[in-house]
């Protein structure tokens, strides 16, 4: 590298001026004859980024900044031309590597980019562009364990990103955890720790990292917009606005400040103005896929559903891994009235997010549907529910109505135990409280369990509707039922 400075020191400065000034042909121009390490690298990528530039403005031209584009990077064929040539004669350096192997992979030649990418990584591991890249290679687990790469303590940042693009959520969460025992004071690993989290719907835990950073990075804005989602569950509105006004007064012009203050306008309910943040988000980054996911909500909500399908069709398309667009979709097609279509995106979903409960139930509510009646297969759906912690307590409720409605009253009345128990931990009074009491009531009677009838009766003549009526009619009647004598049947004497 000291040679090379010494060569051509001033055409190199001269040209990485020019470079930050993105005036990459100019810069490419002026190291035409330059022949030392940095300064081929440098003439390649300026190269590379004045194709990816004027791309970018062939979007723009044809079809709009949010639009499609069959625009290419015209520099692409001469450039792998020369670092094919550069890396046969071993001559290649990391860089160049790298950058060859992101001239492969946009030429869709993925295994050779593979094999280049960990060829730079192996030689050079610090380059964290290169891992990138190299994860958005590693589609399946299989391929990720066929890398030959070599042990440093980057491999593990890089697995550990990788296992959590894979949705292998836990393990992706302990090896952060194993690296942050070195790296105790990493705001990165603490937002990756609370991303695993997320995934897996450990709210109150990512909830409390996030407090933490902010305590520790208070104009940080990388992230937070998961921090907003997480707060948006919740329901959150003064810390939703608090955040929300922290991010727009440090940077309103990132993307994730614009998906916060989207977030906060929904969860106030103003869809329209939500909406308008979201497009904003999508302006600065186009392919920024929260933004294009939380606008396919927005349009749900406000009943624009073509425009909810072109939103999450957007997002799928820039990552068929996000389950949150595919569940998008499928409710668009329920809210259509088209059960199987909607059932196709939700499978596609729960395959993706297997522990995520609304999922399951929002396939069980299309077996349920008018056009199919699946009823067993929406039992199925129901029970995966209950066990991925269905925190709106859907399930259990449903669970006992289908059995009922089968004829299956043991099972009815297992799951409607169930559900009384889970709304008495919670203390929540309503409907399906009355419905469960009147139920086992009924179910107890007729199994000649009066004692337990009779408990499920008292508590409902504390109600004041048309069930208490029914609790005495039921208490009468097990009473009288208790009280009567044999009949008169002349077996029962001996001759």
């Amino acid at each position: 590298m000291e040679e090379d400075e010494v060569v051509d020191g001033d055409f190199y400065l001269l040209a990485k001026s020019y470079f930050d000034c993105r005036e990459y042909n100019r810069a490419a121009h002026v190291l035409r004859e330059q022949n030392g390490k940095k300064s081929v690298f440098l003439r390649l990528y300026a190269l590379y980024l004045a194709g990816e530039k004027r791309k970018e403005e062939e979007v723009v031209e044809l079809e709009g900044s949010l639009g499609k584009s069959d625009a290419v990077n015209q520099e692409l064929v001469s450039l792998e031309r020369e670092l094919s040539t550069l890396r046969k004669n071993g001559t290649a350096d990391p860089f160049e590597l790298y950058l060859y192997g992101l001239v492969l992979k946009q030429k869709g030649s993925e295994n050779l980019a593979r094999t280049v990418l960990v060829e730079s990584v192996n030689s050079y591991p610090w380059n964290w562009s290169a891992w990138s890249e190299l994860q958005s290679l590693c589609t399946t687990i299989d391929i990720l364990n066929s890398l030959n790469l070599n042990n440093h303590w980057m491999k593990d940042f890089f697995l550990a990103s990788a296992y959590q693009e894979l949705r292998m959520h836990n393990e992706s969460l302990a090896k952060y955890e194993n690296l942050q025992a070195t790296f105790s004071f990493s705001n990165y690993i603490q937002a990756q720790i609370a991303k695993a989290q997320y995934s897996l719907r450990e709210f109150d835990q990512v909830e409390a990292i996030f407090e933490e950073l902010l305590r520790n990075d208070p104009y940080r804005v990388e992230d937070m917009d998961m921090y907003s989602n997480v707060l948006y569950a919740k329901e959150c509105f003064s810390a939703l606005s608090y955040l929300a006004h922290r991010v727009f007064m440090t940077d309103k012009y990132r993307p994730e400040s614009c998906c916060i203050i989207g977030n906060y306008y929904s969860l106030k309910g103003q869809h329209e103005k939500s909406v308008v943040y979201f497009r904003r988000a999508l302006k600065l980054n186009k392919n920024y896929l929260s933004a294009w996911t939380l606008m396919g909500h927005e349009f749900v909500e406000m009943k624009n559903i073509p425009a909810a399908i072109d939103a999450y069709r957007r997002a799928v398309d820039i990552n068929s891994c996000d389950y949150r667009a595919w569940y998008g979709l499928g409710q668009a097609y329920e809210m259509m009235g088209m059960p199987f279509y909607a059932l196709h995106y939700f499978k596609k979903a729960v395959f993706l997010q297997p522990n995520d409960s609304r999922v399951w139930i929002a396939m069980a509510q299309c077996y349920e549907s008018e056009q199919l009646r699946m009823l067993e297969e929406a039992i199925k759906c129901y029970r995966r529910a209950a066990n991925c912690n269905d925190r709106e307590a859907i399930a259990l409720h449903q669970l006992a109505k289908l059995h009922s409605e089968l004829g299956q009253s043991k099972e009815a009345a297992f799951y409607y135990k169930k559900d009384l128990e889970r709304m008495e931990a919670e203390e929540r009074e309503g409907p399906n409280m009355v419905e469960a009491l009147l139920f086992l009531a009924t179910y107890y009677k007729a199994q000649k369990k009066f004692d337990e009838a009779e408990v499920y009766c008292t508590r409902l003549l504390d109600y004041t509707g048309p069930e208490k009526e029914t609790a005495k009619d039921l208490l009468r009647g097990m009473r009288l039922a208790q009280s009567s004598f044999p009949s008169m049947d002349v077996e029962l004497f001996p001759p």
